[in-house]
């Protein structure tokens, strides 16, 4: 028979994997994914989109032939080598919708990854799509091991000073808390005094959250940040009540809502912010090394797509068509640097 430890010791593994996403938790990775019409079984000037996604999207496949006007535009070191590298920051655990490993436990998919792939047909290139950490995504983009990033990046004004941006779909963050909870977010940090809130390090989230701790210091209040290694740690904190709230990405608590529902562990978003604060609509953009000559092909390949209607068919697949834009701009106004 079970001691009363046996049985805690149980009961807490089990509500620690009942945490795990089924597409977050794999996490075996190749460096590189299979261009997208392999990884689809789509034929050429086709795209396969929402491949191996789990459930997460609705897959479909798109037809996207060259643009040779817009082909012309790269430079010519990457014309020549027929391949943009994209880099994804999904290592270790994934964010699904946005970028994950796919249901052969080795595919990178997501949305992100897919717009990249769309980008790439459009261009005439082949996509090769290099998976990392987020920080050593940046680094690929400093080496030029990268060419560009589609991983959920923010446009700053901080980052301005060593990339180039090219917009592609509205940035919005969110509060997610256990759904017994009954605080919300409304845009006024003074809610967050007394709260423990989980960001992941280095993201534009942390930024801002680091922003409210120091108001609320300086008004004599607190706001404990924690980091955790990835999402399944912060969700096991959350179910936990060691944190009262996750600040992330709208796009991927929206969908950890979705999948929570109705069980022991559900939760809710709490309220949503701007990526480029009060202000000012945050836009998140492919990213590419400043003075690359990427940023202009790369806006003029996303607005074909949006011209074209692939990129609206692109967000429904992956229940973001409340985030589109309606143009992708080139290095258009961020989060400002008073506060990034």
């Amino acid at each position: 028979m079970p001691t009363p430890r046996s049985r805690h010791r149980r009961t807490t593994l089990l509500a620690a994997l009942a945490l795990v996403p089924l597409a977050a938790s794999l996490t075996a990775c190749g460096d590189d994914a299979e261009p997208a019409a392999a990884v689809a079984g789509a034929a050429p000037g086709e795209v396969g989109i929402g491949a191996l996604s789990n459930g997460a999207a609705k897959p479909a496949t798109l037809k996207v032939p060259t643009v040779a006007s817009l082909r012309a535009q790269l430079p010519k070191k990457i014309r020549d080598k027929g391949e943009l590298v994209i880099g994804v920051g999904a290592l270790p655990a994934g964010s699904p919708p946005l970028n994950f490993i796919g249901s052969d436990q080795k595919t990178l998919t997501g949305s992100e990854a897919d717009l990249g792939r769309l980008v790439a047909a459009t261009l005439g290139l082949k996509p090769v799509v290099r998976n990392s950490t987020w920080e050593n995504m940046f680094l690929g983009v400093d080496s030029g091991k990268v060419d560009v990033a589609f991983s959920n990046v923010t446009d700053t004004e901080e980052r301005k000073r060593k990339y180039e941006f090219a917009s592609y779909r509205q940035d919005n963050l969110a509060f997610e808390t256990n759904k017994s909870d009954d605080w919300s977010f409304t845009g006024d940090y003074k809610v967050l005094a007394g709260k423990t809130v989980a960001v992941s390090s280095g993201t534009n989230q942390e930024r801002i959250l680091l922003d409210w701790q120091k108001q609320l210091e300086d008004e004599g209040k607190k706001l404990t940040v924690k980091h955790y290694p990835d999402n399944n740690g912060t969700y096991l904190a959350l179910s936990g009540k060691k944190i009262d709230a996750y600040f992330g990405p709208n796009p991927a608590i929206a969908y950890h809502v979705r999948t929570t529902e109705g069980t022991p562990r559900a939760t809710r978003s709490a309220g949503t912010y701007s990526g480029a604060g009060a202000e000012l609509q945050g836009l998140i953009a492919a990213t590419a090394k400043k003075d690359s000559g990427l940023a202009k092909p790369l806006a003029g390949a996303i607005n074909h797509l949006i011209d074209g209607g692939q990129y609206a068919k692109w967000l429904a697949a992956w229940n973001l068509s409340d985030e589109a834009v309606r143009r992708s701009e080139i290095n258009p106004p961020g989060l400002p640097l008073s506060t990034s």
